[in-house]
């Protein structure tokens, strides 16, 4: 039987090793450069805290009261739809108080550019939906409500995105409305009495 042979080791008083230390880093091209600029800055931007805000009490949202003001999303009207659930009374069996469903004008054009599966949906938000206008380029409508909700804190969301629930679980004070079992459910709602969560 052959011995297997272990390799050599090089030594850390070898030629070969002290010139790979002593060689200087190469420097950095202006593109390279701004490339490391610009991702130190965003690295800096997402470790910064959230800023609070006035309106929150310990983890209450104190502009949150009755009528609630509720954005709902494509899908969540889609799968109200599927569900065959009536929007406005199961939104008021849920939170027991009056509702007011909003859509912006991304949501509205996203429903648009669906076309005709989704024209059903598209009919009940111009008809029973209160319409906020956007003042943004582009019609990307998640962008568009984490923008909206970030700046005032008096909404509900209602989405069966599960992206868009991650984005809006980092926003402090702002409850999800959602369906489970044919019926709207809400997260991270402050106690009150009769509301199911």
């Amino acid at each position: 039987m052959a011995k297997t042979r272990t390799p050599k080791l090089l030594s850390m008083k070898d030629s070969r090793v002290k010139n790979q230390l002593e060689m200087k880093p190469r420097p950095l091209k202006k593109k390279e450069r701004e490339k490391v600029k610009k991702a130190a800055k965003r690295a800096e931007r997402q470790n910064q805290p959230a800023i609070v805000s006035t309106t929150m009490f310990f983890h209450y949202n104190l502009q949150l009261g009755p009528p609630f003001r509720i954005i709902c999303d494509t899908n969540f009207v889609n799968f109200s739809i599927k569900n065959k659930l009536d929007i406005m009374q199961s939104m008021m069996n849920c939170l027991l108080a009056k509702c007011i469903p909003m859509v912006t004008d991304c949501i509205v054009a996203e429903l648009q550019k669906l076309g005709q599966k989704y024209r059903l949906a598209l009919k009940i938000v111009k008809e029973q939906f209160e319409r906020l206008p956007c003042s943004h380029k582009g019609t990307y409508a998640d962008d568009c409500i984490v923008n909206r909700v970030t700046q005032h804190k008096c909404y509900i969301v209602g989405t069966c995105d599960k992206a868009l629930k991650r984005r809006i679980r980092k926003i402090p004070g702002i409850p999800i409305m959602f369906l489970v079992g044919h019926q709207y459910t809400i997260e991270r709602m402050p106690d009150a009495y009769g509301i199911r969560t």
